[in-house]
């Protein structure tokens, strides 16, 4: 395309005088190279001087001088161009020494390729080997929005011609030459962008194709050796970028790699420190005889939780919280609680396995537990409360400590049997009907608080469930009553104390039995006895009552043995049944009577007998008028029939003590 003339140098070509010499033409095309005037200029002076007449003499010759000084000029220019291309490739490799953004390195390669090959478009694409094209990574004077979004298939297009040759390739007319396949959408941006010629250098690296660099002319331009040289050499320079960034990347994550497995190692290192701390604290409180609450907050203070005991029944008998951490979770726990069903699979699974297990979740925090095992049996169990689970080192930490808590529960256990074997030979001496020398039971009743000298209680209880020698264990700790000596005795519990502590065992006793065993026992207690040489009989006799209190089915609450002595002489070989029929035939109609009308015929009728048949005695202890009285016994005596025999007052007034016990229905007692 021809340039507009310079604005200096442009002027009309002179005319020659005909007497024009060598020297007068060589002066002015040194004035025109020495100016830096355009090759306009110079054409213009020779065809000035090819106008001169043919006869002129040295006219051939001051041609060929106007024609070696356009060489020079070009020659000049081509050394200029050169000249910017080292420049150019200089700072390139400035800025690949200098710079560590690739972006900004790729964009200032594809600005200057744009300058110094005096291009309208210039963009740098990257090969995206899993789509299998080239992408756009960086562009330079574009107008059109879609080139810097371009991709190119690596079988279309100039891409595909340089990607199967690894060299430059350049089209005067890109929409023209049908040297290669066509991609339609990308003939579609560059006919929107106007784009005509265009030459594509690739970027190598391991004798592979990563991207390639394009330069392109809005109009048809035939690119020299030189450009495609300078282009292909920055293109050398942007894989040099994209390589470095490559192994800086990949030297960045390896350092953070190492950095990362240091920070691990330091953090195992601290851990098993830790562990080792944790595992001499805990040898030294042992070995001091430290209690196990001391225990139970050292290791809540080593992990950072809260932690509890429990004994074989799930029943708390320890806890302990770090300091300043207030679990819910631990203070929620209850042994038949909404998670039992999940802590005792935990705790299965600890056994099988020999390593704790994570129990349930709770209010934003995890309990992790393990079984307590020793003395060839469960001991327990063990449960820590944390928000956040333990790491592998502190697990084994926790399981450790729980080998020292389950010494002290065996310690604990083996102490505590020898301490209640002495209780367990004085029940049994007082109880079997050949009793020891007296002297020797006396004194060992004095070492707990136990004085034979004095009326004493006897007290059987039969649980349901658990075991009664566990049961023994829970209630020792629980009741730990001064002067009650307990232990199991034949699958029962027996109770012996002074008849001053008669009342408050059977309360403490209610009490526990409510909370841990519902209504699943029964209980006799004896009437005071003044002497041991008369417990076997009493031990004998409430055996029997519990076997009449079961068939009678009265469970949940303690009875009398007054109340039940008559019965146990009478109904020791009776089931439920027969007791039901003997009620009903006796007092039937008048509990009927009652519960149909509210009459309260029986128990008129029971306090009537219990103060001697005295009407009046009777309406005092009701509180009600002796007239009234008289009216409900008369009413009574109208259904159950006369009671003037007194084997027949004997058959009615036993009939309304069973019915006092609850026997007739469900329910408490009725009010004597």
């Amino acid at each position: 395309m021809p340039h507009p003339p310079h604005s200096d140098s442009a002027r009309p070509a002179p005319g020659l005088p005909p007497q024009a010499d060598a020297a007068s033409v060589a002066a002015g095309l040194l004035g025109l190279l020495h100016e830096n005037a355009p090759a306009e200029a110079f054409a213009a002076r020779l065809a000035a001087v090819e106008g001169l007449p043919d006869g002129l003499p040295h006219k051939h010759g001051l041609v060929e001088l106007a024609r070696m000084a356009m060489a020079l000029r070009h020659r000049l220019e081509q050394h200029e161009e050169r000249e910017r291309g080292m420049l150019a490739v200089i700072e390139s490799a400035q800025d690949l020494a200098g710079r560590l953004d690739l972006s900004e390195l790729l964009k200032a390669i594809v600005v200057r390729a744009r300058r110094l090959l005096r291009a309208h478009l210039c963009w740098l694409t990257i090969y995206d080997e899993p789509a299998g094209e080239f992408k756009v990574v960086v562009a330079d004077g574009a107008i059109s929005e879609p080139i810097g979004r371009m991709t190119a298939r690596r079988n279309r297009g100039v891409a595909g011609v340089v990607m199967s040759t690894r060299l430059p390739f350049a089209t005067p007319h890109y929409l023209q030459d049908n040297r290669f396949e066509h991609d339609p959408a990308l003939d579609d941006t560059f006919r929107a962008e106007g784009v005509a010629a265009l030459v594509g250098a690739p970027l190598i690296r391991d004798e592979q194709v990563i991207g390639l660099l394009f330069v392109a002319d809005r109009y048809h331009r035939t690119h020299t050796a030189l450009n495609i040289s300078i282009l292909s050499t920055l293109a050398t320079h942007a894989a040099v970028a994209i390589t470095n960034a490559k192994a800086f990347a990949d030297a960045q994550a390896a350092l953070e790699k190492a950095d990362q497995a240091r920070a691990e190692l330091e953090r195992h290192a601290l851990d098993v420190q830790g562990a080792v701390e944790a595992h001499e604290r805990l040898t030294s409180l042992l070995a001091r005889g430290a209690t196990l609450g001391e225990l139970c907050l050292s290791i809540a203070q080593l992990l950072h939780g809260s932690v509890l005991v429990l004994d074989e029944a799930h029943q708390v008998i320890a806890r302990a919280d770090a300091a300043g951490y207030a679990s819910a979770a631990a203070g929620a726990y209850r042994p038949h609680g909404p998670h039992s069903a999940a802590l005792t699979q935990a705790l299965r699974e600890s056994r099988r396995a020999g390593r704790s297990a994570l129990a349930y979740e709770s209010d934003g925090e995890l309990c992790r537990a393990i079984a307590v095992i020793g003395g060839g049996g469960v001991l327990g169990s063990v449960l820590l409360f944390r928000r956040e689970d333990l790491s592998d080192t502190s697990i084994r930490t926790f399981e450790r400590s729980t080998s020292v808590i389950g010494i002290v529960l065996l310690s604990q256990e083996r102490m505590e049997e020898s301490r209640h074997r002495d209780v367990s030979e004085l029940l049994q001496t007082l109880i079997s009907p050949r009793q020891g020398e007296p002297a020797l039971t006396r004194e060992r009743a004095e070492r707990h608080g136990l004085d034979l000298s004095q009326p004493m209680s006897l007290l059987l209880v039969e649980p349901a469930r658990p075991e009664p020698g566990f049961l023994a264990r829970r209630m020792r700790a629980a009741l730990a009553l001064p002067g009650v000596v307990l232990d199991e005795v034949d699958g029962v519990l027996a109770f012996v104390c002074g008849v001053s502590l008669a009342q408050t065992l059977a309360d403490a006793f209610g009490a526990f039995a409510r909370r841990e065993l519902g209504t699943n026992y029964l209980a006799v207690q004896s009437r005071p006895v003044h002497s041991a040489a008369q417990m076997p009989a009493l031990y004998a006799s409430l055996r029997r009552a519990l076997l009449v209190v079961s068939r009678l089915g009265l469970r949940g609450r303690i009875i009398g043995q007054n109340e039940m002595a008559l019965y146990s002489v009478l109904f020791e070989t009776q089931d439920r049944a027969a007791l039901h029929r003997f009620l009903d035939s006796t007092i039937g109609r008048l509990i009927e009577q009652d519960r149909r009308r509210g009459s309260q015929l029986t128990t008129t009728l029971l306090a009537y007998f219990d103060n001697k048949q005295n009407a009046t005695a009777t309406a005092c202890g009701l509180g009600i008028h002796v007239n009234t009285v008289r009216q409900r016994l008369a009413s009574a005596q109208a259904l159950a029939g006369d009671w003037d025999d007194p084997g027949r007052a004997l058959e009615i007034h036993m009939a309304l003590r069973l019915w006092n016990t609850g026997l007739a229905e469900d329910g408490a007692p009725r009010a004597a």
